[in-house]
């Protein structure tokens, strides 16, 4: 399948799983007031994250941006998506780089996946940039840094769920052929 075909049809199955099921789910262990805080699963982040080695930065901060938007415009909140998701947009190759033994010019015609890159790689370089982004996402939507045991618990427990969601959607979406190392 083309990959501009197959990229389109990435995106608007992962927007439609985060806005009709995803945006519905709020998440709440023990009582809100004196236990953990309310949190959403996102796994939007990983229509940029699964976009081929070779994408060139401009498009990936363009696409960054026009991603969240789109969430931003079904959640109703602000930009807000947006900005979270330009900051990894910004910060992919540099992870990559840092993960990957070879340079990403190499992996010409390959895009970042459990198949290309191995399941441990792959959760460390989606964790990490998951983690930055529900960071950044949760501090600009609580923007009161005198919480910052209800931002961290926030962060840590909707990271912990988005990578289960995101391993989850791996498995049922992605060939299962042998991985590369």
């Amino acid at each position: 399948m083309n990959v501009y075909l197959k990229n389109t049809l990435r995106f608007f199955i992962i927007v439609l799983l985060q806005v009709l099921i995803l945006n519905r789910i709020n998440l709440r262990w023990w009582s809100e007031p004196y236990g953990f805080p309310v949190f959403t699963p996102y796994i939007y982040p990983l229509f940029l994250l699964l976009l081929p080695f070779e994408t060139p930065i401009w498009l990936l901060l363009t696409v960054g941006f026009v991603l969240g938007v789109t969430i931003d415009a079904f959640s109703n909140t602000a930009g807000m998506h947006a900005c979270a998701m330009v900051l990894i947009a910004y910060l992919r190759i540099n992870v990559l780089n840092a993960l990957l033994p070879r340079n990403l010019s190499e992996y010409t015609g390959m895009q970042p996946s459990v198949r290309t890159m191995g399941w441990m790689p792959f959760l460390v370089y989606s964790g990490f940039l998951i983690l930055v982004h529900h960071l950044l996402f949760f501090s600009v939507e609580l923007w009161n840094i005198s919480n910052v045991s209800n931002l961290l618990l926030k962060t840590v427990a909707s990271t912990v769920t988005s990578m289960l969601f995101i391993v989850v959607y791996l498995l049922l979406f992605s060939r299962q052929d042998t991985v590369k190392t």
